[in-house]
Formats: structure tokens, C-alpha cells, sequence
């Protein structure tokens, strides 16, 4: 394994912490720039929502740049957007830095796993490519902990200034260890879309949307949840934040697992009847830390073990547009990370955080019957995708 791949893992790590390094000090920024939780909470749709357009469109457009040249490009953007968001004296101004970080982090990513796959030897390519999300997920995963810990120790703006020293490492490290290397082909964004038109996978990658949207209306929102329903204040919020962050991590290992026991369709099935099931206790269990703690757990893995075993569904289900099935489910995911967000500022804005779980489950089951659809359509005729 060629051990540039790495370096691209790290670079997807920073670039993925910063969507929702931002989730567990809502309740600073809102203080500091005077606007309500849900307007705060619209950091994470907007960066969210940005990030799942523009990954495919990006590519495309810079589609002819040579890739070492381009990810140098991308980083410098990347960099001064987050300074731009440390810096920010205003709403607008952050939100602006936000769209910046955004668009260029969602390039990064797609040109951390296109580089990996052509460093390496084919028989490393998809060991590689893993290498890169895993450093995506774990970004996801340990943003909120990290952005928590260093937001209440220094202040809300002290984790833009982390990240961007961060990337400062990352360009000098890119700048040093990579060689030149020319694009490849790129797939067109009509070609990608057009995949879609099949019932069952379309469902398929709904399904992601609409499970992620289920999610993020209580997690985007945990830190107000904590405090106003638990009454829990910053130390603890970091420690449940943190073992959230480590039983979403052993929940992917588990969701791998069940995968390859019972096969992706019911174990996809089985997963999201157990995660409705676990944020739907959310809001009846908070009268009891150590039994909030279990059902949190539950929770928190079994929002990550569904990725494996969506994953594998949609390559068996489309081989020969996994890549781009890949890439697709990617920007559904965002997608549904813009919209829960979305949707929980709304419900605090209308009635109380306390809603969040139960509108989040609502999201939940709708996904749950998407699975079902997809899993009992007939199963995907070989579509072929020309390259531009």
C-alpha cells in the first residue's frame, strides 16, 4: 500500500471536520452574533447543502487540471475560508466562509479518493479508496467532540483557527510528497444523474437521504437537547459527545459485520427498524443518565453500521455504476446532513428541542419504507455509462 494514501486520509479528515465541528457550540455562536439556535444551526444545512452539489459539478468543471496542482489550489481556498470564518464579525460573514469551506472541501474529498485509486496498484485500489472514507467518517464522527472541546476552552472561532492551521500542514505535506499527476476521464454530471433513473436505485440512495435527515434533526441539535431536557452542562455534553463518537465508530464495524452475516437487505432493514426505535426512546429515557447513555449508544452506532451495508447493497445492486453510485450516496448523505439540520432549527424555532427525536423518527421510518421499495424491486439491468 503506497503510504501517500494516508496523507490524502488526513487531508479528508480535516476537510470533513469542519462540517460539523460547529454542532456541539451552537448555543456560543448563537450568544456571540446574537441569532436564535436555528439560525445557527443553518451553519451546518448550508455547508451540508453546498458540499453535496458541488462535489460533481467541480469535478467536472476541473475535469482538465492536472491533480497535484489542483488539490494545491483547493487547500489554499480551503485555508482562507476558514479564516475568513474565524475572523467573521457577522452572520453573513460566517455563512459566506462556510459556502468557501464547503465547495472546496468537497472537491478535496473527490481528489483524496481519485488520487488514492491511482497511486496504487489495482489490487489496493478499493483497500485505498476505504483508507480516504475512513478518514471522512471519522471526521464526521470526531468533529463535534473536537470543535466542543477546543469551542469551550477558547472560545466558538478557536476551532476555525484549528482547522486552518491544519491545512497549512496539509499543503506543505502535499507540496513535499506528491507527484504530478494527470487527470483522468471524468464522468459528467447529466451521465452520474442519469443512473438514477432506475426505481431501485434511486429508493436505494433516497433511503440514505432520508435516514440521515432522521438523524441530524436531534444530533445536529444534541447540545441544546442535553442541556435544556438533561440539564447537563459543558464538561459532561463533551464526555457524552465523545462516547458518541467512539460507538459510531465501533457501530461501522458492527454494520460491516452484520453485512456479511445476513446479506445488506436485511441487514439494512434490521438497522433502521433498530435506529427509529432507539431515537424515538431518546426524549423517555432523559430522567436517567446511565440509561440515557445506553439507549445514546445504541443510537450513535447504529446511525454509522447502515453505511457498510447501504454501501455494499448499492454496488451489488448497480456493479457497473458502483463508482458513481458511490459518489451519488455521498451527496445524499449530505444532503440529508443539510436537511435534518435544517429541519431541527425548525422544530426548536416552533416548539421545543425536546420535539427533535420524534420528528427525526418520522424522517426514519419514511426511510425505512424507501428500503423496502428498493430491496423488492426487481434487481438492476447493467446500464451502460459512457465516460466524457
Amino acid at each position: 500500500m503506497n503510504k501517500k494514501v494516508y496523507l490524502l486520509a488526513i487531508v479528508s479528515f480535516v476537510v470533513g471536520t469542519v462540517e460539523l465541528i460547529i454542532g456541539g457550540i451552537l448555543d456560543l455562536v448563537s450568544a456571540d452574533l446574537g441569532i436564535t439556535l436555528g439560525e445557527a444551526g443553518q451553519l451546518i444545512t448550508i455547508f451540508s447543502l453546498v458540499f453535496a452539489v458541488a462535489s460533481p459539478i467541480l469535478l467536472t468543471v476541473t475535469a482538465k487540471v492536472e491533480r497535484k496542482k489542483l488539490m494545491l489550489i483547493t487547500l489554499i481556498i480551503f485555508f482562507f475560508g476558514n479564516l475568513l470564518a474565524y475572523w467573521s464579525p457577522n452572520y453573513a460573514v460566517i455563512m459566506a466562509a462556510r459556502m468557501i469551506t464547503a465547495a472546496s472541501g468537497s472537491l478535496l474529498v473527490v481528489l483524496g479518493v481519485t488520487i488514492a485509486s491511482s497511486i496504487v496498484r489495482a489490487e489496493y485500489r478499493g483497500r485505498a479508496i476505504g483508507i480516504i472514507f475512513m478518514g471522512i467518517s471519522g471526521s464526521l464522527v470526531l468533529g463535534v467532540p473536537i470543535g466542543l472541546t477546543i469551542g469551550n476552552a477558547f472560545g466558538w472561532r478557536a476551532p476555525f483557527l484549528f482547522i486552518s492551521i491544519l491545512t497549512l500542514l496539509s499543503i506543505v505535506a502535499v507540496t513535499f510528497t506528491l507527484e504530478k499527476i494527470q487527470p483522468k476521464p471524468v464522468i459528467s454530471v447529466k451521465e452520474q444523474i442519469r443512473t438514477l433513473k432506475d426505481k431501485k436505485i434511486f429508493s436505494a440512495q433516497l433511503t440514505s437521504f432520508l435516514f440521515l435527515t432522521g438523524h441530524l434533526t436531534l444530533y445536529a441539535y444534541l447540545t441544546p437537547f442535553l442541556k435544556s431536557e438533561m440539564g447537563l452542562n459543558g464538561t459532561w455534553v463533551t464526555i457524552i459527545y465523545f462516547i458518541f463518537g467512539v460507538a459510531a465508530v465501533l457501530g461501522g464495524g458492527i454494520g460491516g459485520n452484520l453485512s456479511d452475516r445476513f446479506g445488506s437487505e436485511k441487514s439494512i432493514i434490521g438497522i433502521i427498524i433498530a435506529f427509529a426505535v432507539a431515537i424515538f426512546m431518546i426524549p423517555f429515557v432523559t430522567f436517567s443518565l446511565p440509561l440515557f447513555l445506553i439507549v445514546m449508544a445504541a443510537w450513535s452506532a447504529l446511525s454509522w453500521a447502515i453505511t457498510p451495508a447501504q454501501q455494499n447493497y448499492l454496488i451489488t445492486s448497480a456493479p457497473e455504476t458502483s463508482d458513481i453510485q458511490q459518489s451519488l450516496n455521498n451527496s445524499a448523505l449530505h444532503f440529508g446532513i443539510a436537511a435534518g439540520s435544517s429541519v431541527g432549527g425548525i422544530v426548536i424555532e416552533q416548539t421545543t428541542v425536546a420535539n427533535n427525536a420524534t420528528v427525526g423518527g418520522v424522517f426514519v421510518l419514511i426511510a425505512l419504507a424507501t428500503a423496502y421499495f428498493s430491496i423488492t424491486r426487481g434487481r438492476v439491468r447493467t446500464t451502460q455509462v459512457q465516460e466524457s
